[in-house]
């Protein structure tokens, strides 16, 4: 692997797109230390000091809790790019657009950029009414307001910006990135308190021992279900057209077991997270919050069952919405293909149906257990300085592939090794 990566960075053109995303990725790194003005740093801290935005601060590379120009990260865009995604099922323009191709594809991006702008900008006016309400600003007032909301709104729309052209000029996919890197930049302050704790003796070896255990074992199953699919094979019959003869090949429709990706568990933390947020409006004498408290902890067994039943059903929700497989069955028909031993049109498509049922009931169950587990292990091992989420892992490991992907696309053009033997 270190031979192919030489071999890569050898690679003129390659080496330029390597040095493009690491000076754009640390562009988005500056930026999270910018604060944004009129904020009291100190109200603040003690606003933020709980784990209700453990979460949007993780992807944020703690910019959140910084409270930085890049503090709502390029979490609109991709709450955008969500609802297009299911506006494209009830409005059928849209779902005319995503057909048409590139130029389609063109219109959805430019109405998901519109889409990313409003609602960066209606969360950012909240958060500021918020802040104002908690004593975090210097000088409360419809003015402070305005400054915040454009401040991190225009902070948006720069890492929206980062990210398009990394993925245009850069190896990658931006946005991913971007998110890679919000997270991964907590490493290191991360080991260190894992380090501290483990030399002021609150926590011992083996502990450590078992948790880096937990994690490598957790890292190298979200591989193998990432990388996991079931090959259903397709037969396409023969066709002579004039003096040629086309088709009679063999081929295979690929559905993959984590089809849905991080997308279901992050509707579940959304829906999940909604009453600790209310209760954060309350007093914490208030019985709602004492309730929260008890039954809604992350280490409660209520509160973690929910979480995987819910992983589970948006699964299901997802993949049904992104996964036709009457489209897919009409698609193979159209082109003179078959499923061997299944009738082309409906059979073909229950018989898809059937079979991506099956594979996502267990992919919804691998990611309820990827989201709670980290929750169970970090009681279990004590070590509380290092915070390893399931969607963290599933962003990182996910990202990391993909990434690899593209760079040994690239060597292959080339004839180069590349890093998967």
């Amino acid at each position: 692997m270190l031979g192919s990566m030489q071999q890569a960075w050898k690679v003129g053109d390659l080496r330029t797109k390597l040095l493009f995303t690491l000076f754009m990725l640390l562009i988005f790194r500056l930026g999270a230390y910018i604060p944004v003005p009129g904020i009291d740093p100190v109200a603040l801290e003690k606003l933020l000091g709980g784990q209700l935005f453990g979460f949007f601060d993780i992807v944020s590379g703690g910019a959140f809790k910084r409270f930085s120009i890049f503090a709502m990260s390029i979490t609109p865009y991709i709450n955008a790019t969500i609802i297009l995604q299911l506006l494209q099922v009830v409005i059928p323009r849209l779902d005319e657009l995503a057909k048409e191709g590139d130029e389609g594809r063109k219109v959805i991006a430019q109405y998901t950029r519109y889409g990313t702008l409003v609602l960066a900008f209606i969360q950012a006016f909240g958060m500021a009414i918020a802040l104002s309400r908690s004593g975090a600003l210097s000088n409360p007032g419809i003015a402070s307001y305005l400054v915040i909301s454009i401040t991190l709104t225009a902070g948006t729309a720069l890492l929206m910006w980062i990210g398009e052209i990394i993925t245009e000029h850069g190896i990658g996919n931006g946005i991913s990135l971007i998110i890679f890197a919000g997270i991964v930049s907590r490493l290191p302050s991360q080991i260190n308190g894992t380090i501290q704790e483990l030399t002021g003796g609150i926590i011992g070896a083996f502990n450590i021992t078992v948790f880096i255990a937990l994690a490598l074992a957790s890292i190298v199953a979200i591989i193998a279900v990432n990388e996991g699919q079931r090959r259903l094979p397709v037969q396409y019959a023969k066709r002579v057209v004039g003096r040629k003869m086309y088709g009679g090949q063999s081929t295979f429709l690929p559905l993959r077991v984590n089809a849905a990706g991080v997308i279901s568990i992050i509707f579940a933390m959304s829906l999940m997270m909604f009453p600790a947020t209310i209760g954060s409006w309350m007093p914490q004498t208030n019985g709602y919050n004492q309730f929260i408290n008890q039954w809604f902890s992350s280490s409660g067994i209520l509160y973690n069952v929910l979480y995987a039943a819910l992983i589970i059903f948006f699964t299901y929700f997802y993949v049904a919405i992104i996964f036709n497989p009457m489209d897919v069955a009409e698609n193979i028909k159209k082109n003179g293909g078959f499923v061997p031993g299944i009738r082309p049109g409906r059979p073909t498509a229950e018989y898809i149906d059937k079979i991506l049922s099956r594979l996502t009931l267990a992919g919804g169950i691998f990611l309820a257990l990827i989201a709670v587990l980290p929750n169970i292990f970090l009681e279990i091992t004590g070590v509380t300085s290092f915070y390893f989420g399931g969607t963290s892992l599933l962003i990182v490991v996910g990202v990391a592939l993909d990434t690899m992907k593209q760079i040994e696309s690239h060597l292959l053009l080339r004839s180069y090794e590349g890093f998967v033997k």
